[in-house]
């Protein structure tokens, strides 16, 4: 008996949703200027970053606030996910150099992860302002309701030339939030961030010998003028393949992210809205995976530059080798 309420829900989204389609929303690769401020704009996606924040120090909080010898609720879920997340990095990095990497990597774990679920929440990419039409897109016309306008999900872009009739603007919304993730200048944020610890890292494992890998004339000095150059050439090398790191972490993320977001834009519009719920669950297993691999590979390419060359950590960290193929599980 107690079933038939939602059954009766769910049979009147599934037949509304043939006869009603969400509005194809205008996609844009460029995060939408909502603000300016002085000679600094305000995006959509910084929002969603800032309330990505404002999430996750809340949620700390009210895991750490009322802490229990026997956690429970909230503070048994986030100490659990913790938990798992520094085996994985201490499995990787080895003990000592896990407790040293876990704050960052955690951190990108933890801000890449809600960054994807919030973008999931209803009235992001649907509430906005409304701006002039430019750039070619076309104008759809939204309904005015005092100081609201709602556009209708059946609203169809208007020709060039032609207005919004009467007791309608015509205009593009303009979405105040926007997954944060889908924006280029949040994922490379992240990535640089992470490159800078990274080498910050290697540095205080291996002291000034931790550029020898980038720029190595040793052999050169000494005469071997042979084995030297071939590694001036790996030290060319290297530097090329860190500078492609950051590019390969931020388009990695910003990719993924972007066409999850095309992908559920374009699945409101075309079917009904209550089989549209098995793609935001593959979006919510994307988030965690793609959060997964931006911090493993953190800890796969810290572990190989805190290693220098050959050299043995002093909490027996695996080998490079065996730290990336451990990245990849």
């Amino acid at each position: 008996m107690g079933g038939k309420p939602l059954l009766v829900v769910v049979v009147v989204l599934l037949g509304a949703g043939f006869f009603v389609r969400a509005p194809l929303p205008v996609l844009l690769v460029a995060a939408e200027p909502i603000l300016p401020l002085g000679g600094f704009t305000i995006t959509n996606t910084l929002i969603a970053t800032w309330l990505t924040m404002v999430v996750l120090m809340l949620l700390f909080r009210a895991a750490t606030s009322n802490m229990h010898l026997v956690p429970s609720g909230l503070q048994n879920l986030i100490e659990t996910g913790t938990e798992a997340l520094f085996k994985f990095v201490a499995a990787t990095a080895g003990e000592h150099n896990g407790r040293k990497f876990f704050p960052l990597i955690g951190t990108i774990f933890f801000f890449v992860m809600v960054n994807s679920w919030l973008s999931l929440v209803p009235g992001f990419g649907t509430i906005g302002v409304i701006h002039h039409a430019e750039h070619g897109h076309a104008a759809v016309p939204f309904a005015k309701m005092g100081p609201v306008a709602v556009m209708l999900p059946n609203a169809q872009p208007l020709q060039e030339g032609q207005h919004a009739p009467e007791g309608f603007v015509d205009g593009v919304l303009v979405p105040i939030l926007r997954g944060a993730n889908t924006d280029l200048n949040t994922t490379l944020a992240i990535a640089l961030t992470a490159m800078l610890f990274i080498q910050i890292w290697g540095i205080q494992a291996n002291g000034l010998g931790y550029f020898s890998k980038f720029i190595n004339v040793g052999r050169i000095m000494k005469g071997q003028v042979g084995l030297g150059i071939i590694d001036f050439v790996v030290g060319i090398i290297e530097t090329v393949g860190e500078f492609a790191r950051i590019i390969s972490f931020s388009f990695r993320l910003f990719g993924n992210m972007f066409a999850g977001e095309v992908l559920l834009a374009v699945i409101v519009f075309l079917v009904p809205w209550i089989l549209v719920l098995p793609f935001y669950g593959l979006e919510l297993f994307v988030g965690i995976v793609q959060a997964l691999v931006f911090s493993g590979l953190t800890v796969v390419y810290a572990t190989m530059a805190a290693a220098g060359h050959g050299g043995h950590d002093e909490s027996h960290a695996p080998s490079a080798e065996t730290a990336h193929a451990g990245g990849h599980h």
